[in-house]
């Protein structure tokens, strides 16, 4: 199991190396897929994955990554509007084909999933991007490393010990810690290319430091879930690590919040 684990993430992390470095359409049409996975994967809960509401969601998100290229509607507002209303007549036109929780989850999964993961795409699209969305990664990754490793070594106060009895506070302080060193030491490296200086350095480690924080509600977010619904694995597509959702479930959360911490701090 180890093995296989360990080799799912090699390809993982090989993939992640080739898809972001090119960037550009390759990145944003990687991306999409991903989502669509992510989504199908999510919708499969709630058993609205083959159904007409999530049609809806699936055409939903080509149509927001379709806009994120051609840019053919300014506010993406208008979409949102647009999708809230085509759900909610397929839940009267049908009623009572589909329950209210499956109306909301096909809105939801739309923005949990395909909207959250688009900020990869629109990490990598800004001044510095091919450096800066790689803190996506090293504060969700490099956290949950962190903190198994310092939780396995001191943990003794459950965070969340209901939900999650493995994971404790001193975990927690130490993926926290690890995102922060871990993207100071990456800073330092790129220092020169990014055209930074040591404030900005430091200023970059701390914004990892809030999305590793933030990447742990990720985490315990897509488990609870999980929980609710008494399934071990959102999918099976990645051996030893389960779905999509199983292996972004901090990244999706960390994403945006590392594009607007770098868009207005740096």
């Amino acid at each position: 199991m180890f093995r296989t684990r360990l080799l799912s993430g090699i390809v993982l992390v090989a993939a992640a190396l080739l898809l972001i470095i090119t960037g550009g359409n390759v990145l944003l049409c990687s991306t999409a897929v991903i989502s669509m996975i992510g989504l199908m994967e999510l919708y499969r809960v709630f058993k609205i994955n083959k159904s007409l509401l999530g049609g809806i969601g699936f055409a939903f998100t080509a149509l927001y990554y379709l806009n994120l290229s051609f840019h053919f509607l300014p506010d993406v507002e208008i979409l949102i509007i647009g999708f809230l209303i085509l759900i909610l007549a397929c839940f009267v036109f049908f009623y009572p084909k589909y329950h209210s929780s499956q109306v909301m989850a096909a809105f939801f999964g739309v923005f949990y999933v395909s909207v959250m993961l688009s900020f990869i795409y629109q990490t990598r699209s800004i001044s510095n991007g091919e450096y800066i969305v790689w803190l996506i990664f090293l504060c969700s990754w490099g956290c949950d490393t962190s903190a198994y490793c310092v939780g396995v070594l001191f943990g003794k106060h459950k965070m969340a010990p209901v939900l999650s009895p493995k994971k404790s506070i001193e975990g927690a302080i130490g993926g926290v810690c690890g995102a922060f060193l871990l993207t100071v030491i990456y800073a330092l490296v790129f220092q020169a290319q990014m055209s930074i200086d040591l404030t900005q350095v430091f200023i970059l480690g701390g914004i990892s430091a809030v999305g590793g924080l933030i990447s742990m509600v990720g985490d315990l977010a897509a488990s609870a879930i999980k929980r609710n619904y008494e399934i071990k694995d959102y999918g099976k597509l990645i051996p030893g690590h389960g779905g999509i959702l199983d292996r972004f479930d901090s990244v999706i959360i960390t994403a945006p919040i590392i594009y607007y911490l770098a868009v207005y701090l740096i």
